[in-house]
């Protein structure tokens, strides 16, 4: 099983006009292969900020990150191996994938970057991918991002992110650039995906329906801070922080917003 900690992270930036500001403060939580935390937040909560730490985009300004209860390297193989380890879905199928490579290119490119399988064997694993998104691989595999849908676009980015095989997956909002009527499906192949690979899951969302359907735990930040942190019916039913509540106030009814969506088949 693979660990990974933030332990007392704190991230402050120098801001022209307004001094030093905390983007997060003292944020604790352990997310483990197998499980999936929902980190809830409005925009400007600081939701990012742990995305980017965690992906090595950004250090900590104080605290730390430790993967397997070793911190997480900052070079060379070490770090190569972190990356390998936890992947990331990007909010935006449009601009994740590179329009003018092919969508074989996009799911070689990591496969013999990380040396998944020998390369006789590269083009087997690309279709297997494609399958696991459930995706016709022969329809898709030799056309480009732009020839596909938001929602093939975006099972896309997640074969490309599963081509290392992670075992952490950050997921960065990924459905709100999607159509509504096909989310419901995008967020299911990944909440099956999760189970079936035993991946752990950081499902970033300002949805709190969407994150009590998908998610173990639900952590809530505001302001750079936990002000939340439980079973995800527990945050939900019953919210001890008045921001918590006002999420929730602002939220659609869960089960009226899947019911609805189930209703459109949750298509591509």
């Amino acid at each position: 099983m693979t660990t990974l900690e933030f332990r007392g992270v704190t991230k402050s930036y120098n801001v022209r006009g307004a001094g030093r500001i905390k983007a997060l403060d003292d944020v604790s939580f352990t997310l483990t292969s197998g499980r999936t935390i929902g980190l809830v937040g409005q925009s400007g909560s600081g939701k990012s900020t742990i995305a980017k730490i965690l992906t090595q985009l950004e250090t900590p300004t104080s605290g730390e990150v430790l993967l397997d209860g070793e911190p997480i390297p900052r070079r060379g193989k070490g770090l190569r191996r972190y990356r390998q380890q936890l992947r990331m879905v990007f909010q935006d199928p449009f601009a994740s994938l590179n329009p003018y490579h092919s969508i074989r290119y996009h799911l070689e490119r990591p496969i013999r970057l990380d040396d998944v399988v020998p390369k006789k064997d590269t083009d087997a694993e690309v279709r297997r991918l494609l399958a696991r998104v459930r995706l016709d691989a022969d329809a898709v595999i030799d056309r480009r991002p732009h020839e596909l849908s938001g929602g093939q676009r975006q099972r896309v980015a997640i074969a490309r992110a599963l081509a290392s095989r992670p075992s952490l997956l950050v997921a960065d909002e990924p459905v709100s650039m999607l159509d509504v009527s096909i989310r419901l499906g995008v967020l299911t192949l990944l909440a099956d995906l999760q189970r079936e690979e035993g991946l752990g899951v950081l499902y970033i969302t300002h949805d709190l329906a969407t994150a009590r359907h998908f998610s173990d735990e639900i952590m809530v930040l505001n302001q750079g801070k936990v002000v939340e942190y439980g079973t995800a019916d527990d945050v939900i039913l019953n919210p001890q922080n008045p921001y918590t509540r006002e999420l929730r106030a602002a939220s659609p009814d869960p089960d009226k917003h899947f019911a609805s969506a189930a209703s459109t088949g949750g298509a591509l």
